[in-house]
């Protein structure tokens, strides 16, 4: 995943709940995630204009712990550093490929075709 996606933290309403939430390229895009009570991060959903929202599975892949607690790091800073959410979330991505609308991702450029 290239570190040009401009990923910026923001809300969503009640009715989408997750505990940490990402949008990027302008808008395009939004993906929701999850925190276990092991501190685990996972992906939960991601939108994409033009395709909708794409619920992942109960039991998606998550995060090593090594890179939970780094995403949880930069989520609690100001300003997002941009290369290491993006090798973040790309990792998430990659290892949550199959839950995920190919076809989505490959417009939006999420993943290596």
């Amino acid at each position: 995943m290239k570190p040009n996606f401009e990923f910026f933290k923001t809300t969503m309403p009640e009715s989408r709940r997750a505990d940490f939430y990402l949008g990027c390229l302008e808008g395009s895009v939004y993906i929701d995630f999850n925190k276990s009570n092991e501190n685990r991060i996972s992906l939960c959903r991601i939108s994409f204009d033009g395709y909708g929202c794409c619920n992942l599975p109960n039991k998606t892949n998550c995060l090593s712990v090594e890179l939970s607690n780094r995403f949880i790091q930069e989520m609690a800073r100001e300003e997002l550093d941009q290369e290491i959410i993006a090798t973040i979330v790309g990792e998430l991505i990659k290892t949550n490929r199959e839950s995920i609308w190919e076809e989505a991702l490959k417009e939006y450029k999420l993943v290596s075709v």
